[in-house]
């Protein structure tokens, strides 16, 4: 990557402008355009707050070896909690939480034992699979020990379950007590079928976390999902790096979705061997189970497991502050990021002088220091904003977005006044764009707000690259979602000033592979932040037209979250 100078602020915006005006097909634009763009040069000159030194230092202070990896419950959250709240308050912002800048989100930390072996017996013969190279596997009950005996093996395609898709993989087979082996991803994406499901675009359904909810409400003992790299949109690394060491979930009492004794993943390796076994083949059940139709198939197989786990109740911190709206501080605009990142894994390590801690500084160091710079922003605003303005940073998203899951059933500002909200979850540090991605593009009227701020910037509004990686559900956004609120996750763009498309594709490839929930991802000075800067921008300008008026922003129709909001709303019109 070529290294640019950090730039001003002041000289950022007036790139901006000029870059803006350069793009302009008419010198002489019509009244509406002009009073965009003046309306455009009124939002950027309140975003000069936003500076790049400043974000840069925000990253690298948090993402620092001195946080270890901002482990939830870890001396790194302490470290964490605590700066963000000296952060906050050097803004002058108030306590998000009554009087408090915390909410306390009860957590139950559960490591299992990484010599457990899932024991075999595969048309009559033993076999063993070992923890990390074969197979990771976890349980979310809260039990210290799990023991599943002979529990024998159904393949159920997706695992999926979507009435009204007229798609049921579990139809006409009893799976309680029995270990579920499924794909990851939708019916469709294997085969490229377009007809199926959201074709290349991953739906809920294709989540790893909806597939073993539905194994539970179908009554499995245990489910494994066969990983593979192009459906999961991640290396059998990243499966591994994440499930081992200590995994956090809410308290059963905090979590309406029903919970395995039992989950995990196996590599395609040692299920193309294990399906081979029992007289499968697993390209041919890639096809079967794509077709509609599809009937589980029991394998000659059971599974045995004595699963050891130390478990612990502890608590984790979601940090946030309010700037109190001016004449409607009843309503308000929440901009979240996700502070926390997988840890110190030393006590894994065999070399000593291995990298163990997973510093996290795209993922999401810069979210973070996003959300503080637009903070910095408001502040600066003048006049300051008629609605209120949230501003908060969520813990346990590594770990199923559960800090956002708590603070949606536990907000500190009703739902029903929370007017959008927007979401920064890694950040392109690749350099200025052309475009801008919207994941999830076509759901929300936010879009339409972040778009006139874009056109002004000279850049569009692009879909995800890779809508097959289902990143629409892997964020916290995806919570408030769920509930109705709009919600608005955006970010830097794939074709870049330099080098266009393929250098925008590079970035993305070079961190999935060597950055992604690693030990590689952390500050680098040689980031170009001009196109963070262009980016906090664009979203600072949506909030800030949201709290300077009275729209309330919907899902658009046909969106399946519109009916949720619009029930909201009719309870408590505005």
């Amino acid at each position: 990557m070529s290294r640019f100078p950090l730039l001003p602020a002041t000289s950022l915006v007036a790139a901006a402008l000029v870059l803006a005006a350069c793009n302009k097909a008419d010198d002489n634009p019509p009244p509406a355009a002009a009073a965009a763009a003046a309306e455009q040069t009124v939002v950027e000159a309140n975003a000069g707050a936003i500076s790049a030194a400043d974000f840069a230092e925000r990253v690298k202070v948090l993402s620092s070896d001195e946080f270890g990896g901002r482990a939830p419950g870890s001396a790194g959250e302490e470290k964490t909690v605590a700066w963000l709240e000296e952060q906050f308050r050097s803004l002058g912002l108030k306590p998000g939480n009554g009087e408090s800048y915390f909410q306390d989100v009860p957590m139950v930390e559960t490591t299992a034992d990484e010599s457990t072996k899932l024991k075999l017996q595969v048309a009559g013969k033993p076999r063993q699979l070992a923890f990390g190279s074969d197979m990771v596997i976890g349980t979310r009950s809260g039990k210290t020990r799990v023991d599943i005996n002979d529990s024998d093996l159904v393949f159920v395609g997706y695992g999926v379950n979507a009435p009204e898709l007229d798609w049921n993989d579990y139809a006409g087979v009893d799976v309680k007590g029995k270990t579920v082996v499924m794909f990851i991803n939708d019916p469709g994406f294997h085969t490229d079928d377009p007809e199926l499901f959201e074709g290349k675009r991953m739906t809920y359904y294709g989540r790893w976390t909806y597939k073993y909810e539905e194994a539970a409400r179908q009554g499995a003992a245990a489910a494994l999902i066969i990983h593979d790299s192009d459906g999961a949109s991640y290396g059998w690394d990243v499966v591994k790096n994440s499930w081992s060491g200590p995994q956090f979930d809410l308290a059963a009492a905090d979590d309406p979705e029903p919970r395995l004794p039992a989950q995990g993943w196996i590599t395609a390796d040692v299920a193309r061997s294990l399906l081979a076994d029992t007289g499968q083949d697993l390209d041919e059940l890639y096809t079967a189970a794509n077709k509609p139709g599809f009937k589980a198939i029991p394998l000659d197989a059971s599974m045995t497991v004595d699963l050891t786990s130390t478990v612990t109740t502890k608590s984790s911190k979601n940090v946030m502050a309010l700037l109190p709206g001016s004449s409607r501080p009843d309503e308000a605009i929440v901009y979240m990021a996700h502070w926390d990142h997988l840890g110190d894994h030393r006590e894994e390590a065999t070399d000593p002088t291995v990298d163990t801690i997973y510093n996290g500084a795209i993922d999401n160091a810069t979210g973070v220091a996003g959300i503080l710079a637009i903070a910095q922003a408001f502040v600066a605003q003048e006049p300051a904003p008629e609605r209120s303005v949230l501003f908060l940073a969520v813990t346990l998203e590594e770990s199923g977005l559960l800090g956002s899951k708590y603070y949606v059933a536990h907000p500190s500002i009703p739902l029903d006044k929370t007017v959008a909200v927007i979401n920064i979850d890694a950040m392109s540090v690749a350099g200025p764009s052309r475009d801008m991605t919207v994941v999830g593009k076509g759901s929300s009227e936010l879009e339409d707000i972040l778009g006139r701020h874009t056109d002004a910037q000279g850049r569009t509004l692009t879909a995800e690259a890779t809508p097959e990686s289902g990143f629409y559900f892997r964020s916290d956004h995806f919570n408030f979602a769920k509930a109705g609120v709009p919600a608005l996750y955006a970010s830097g763009g794939e074709d870049l000033v330099d080098g266009g498309i393929e250098a925008g594709k590079a970035a993305a490839r070079d961190y999935g592979l060597n950055r992604y929930h690693q030990p590689g991802d952390e500050f680098d000075p040689d980031w170009n932040l001009q196109g963070v800067v262009q980016d906090l921008q664009a979203l600072y300008g949506v909030g800030r037209d949201l709290a300077s008026n009275d729209q309330w922003p919907n899902w658009y129709e046909g969106n399946a979250f519109r009916a949720a909001r619009e029930a909201m709303m009719q309870k408590n019109p505005q």
